[in-house]
């Protein structure tokens, strides 16, 4: 499966079409998001800093809103960063902060929506079935946040289907109207690294890409990725190889969660280079 091909077969939907047929492209840029809920957060406070909004993974996922969250856990880090400083202290952890997300509304909205992708993991069924009866009947009876927690047991990288066992999909050529590729949408992205810098996206073994991810799983890399750094091209010898067209990164990460061997490092570009997301 193609993210980005499933967002261009998702365009087409009657639904969606009749609000976007005849417009124009004007941007792209892609994220991996962490809206696993509640339970998914991460430590929000380190020695000198905090994680807020995204970074830390405060989106509501039932509603796919996180601007909310982002803003109030970013006002909620500053409020702890204000009373740190008038105390005259720096380079320790933001106590306050975490201590104070638990006591917010944030904290009570992820609460309550707490399980729903991970419900959803059990199949459309089970997962529609169980967020109407924690987000809509259990609300009505007196009880909005569900006595019950549901936990990840597998990483997200541990998820990936063999090949063999996932059926092939074809997607259809892009019309260029509604629908387009991959390379031409990172040219919208406004995405530029220098030519000369060492490339960002590094491999702990370069065996790996083709003997266990081609071979296992037929190059996910080539798939997951949304601006086509990973492709797989043949030697002059019709042996694979695993070519890494860094410069077309528009760093939303996704590589560095989803390889199934946890064997690409995604590291800080040179010189600040990636995309420039204008009035997106």
């Amino acid at each position: 499966m193609s993210p980005f091909e499933e967002m261009q077969r998702w365009k087409t939907h009657p639904s969606i079409r009749a609000h976007i047929e005849g417009g124009k492209r004007l941007s792209y840029g892609a994220r991996a998001m962490n809206n696993g809920g509640l339970q998914c957060l991460p430590k929000l406070v380190f020695p000198g800093g905090a994680l807020v909004g995204c970074d830390a993974g405060t989106m509501n996922a039932s509603r796919i809103k996180g601007s909310h969250a982002a803003i109030k856990s970013g006002m909620l880090a500053a409020e702890a960063a204000f009373t740190a400083l008038q105390a005259g202290r720096q380079g320790d952890e933001l106590a306050a902060y975490p201590e104070a997300f638990e006591k917010s509304w944030l904290h009570t909205e992820l609460q309550r929506t707490k399980n729903f992708k991970l419900w959803f993991k059990k199949g459309k069924v089970i997962g529609n079935l169980m967020t109407g009866i924690e987000q809509w009947l259990m609300p009505k009876l007196g009880m909005p946040i569900p006595p019950w927690t549901l936990h990840n047991s597998k990483k997200d990288n541990e998820t990936l289907l063999p090949a063999d066992q996932a059926p092939k999909i074809v997607y259809p050529k892009p019309d260029n109207k509604l629908t387009f590729d991959r390379l031409s949408s990172v040219f919208v992205s406004n995405t530029n690294h220098a030519e000369d810098q060492p490339i960002h996206l590094t491999l702990k073994d370069d065996s790996v890409p083709v003997n266990v991810n081609l071979a296992k799983y037929a190059g996910p890399e080539s798939r997951y990725c949304p601006a086509g750094v990973y492709e797989f091209v043949k030697n002059e010898d019709n042996t694979d190889r695993l070519q890494i067209n860094a410069q077309n990164c528009v760093h939303c990460k996704t590589c560095d969660i989803k390889d199934p061997t946890q064997n690409i490092v995604w590291v800080t570009p040179e010189g600040g280079g990636g995309p420039n997301y204008a009035g997106m």
